[in-house]
């Protein structure tokens, strides 16, 4: 399941106990994301799931449901 795969490394990249992660967790306001780290985990979304994320979705993600739908949409 992406969310599952996601949360996982959201956690590790973001030191969160992935416990506190959900579909509605805010990337910057809930999980302290800041620009570097979304970066580093953007890119380990690409390695991980076969896709390419394009720089104007990254401003558009929000949560992590944002993601994991962005994610679906990608490997549709």
């Amino acid at each position: 399941m992406i969310f599952e795969k996601l949360k996982a490394m959201a956690a590790e990249q973001l030191d969160v106990n992935p416990e506190k992660i959900t579909m509605d967790s805010r990337l910057k306001e809930d999980l302290e994301a800041d620009s570097a780290s979304v970066m580093m985990l953007v890119m380990d979304i690409e390695s991980e799931f076969g896709i390419t994320v394009d720089d104007d979705a990254i401003e558009k993600v929000k949560t992590v449901g944002d993601m994991v739908a962005y994610i679906e949409q990608k490997q549709g």
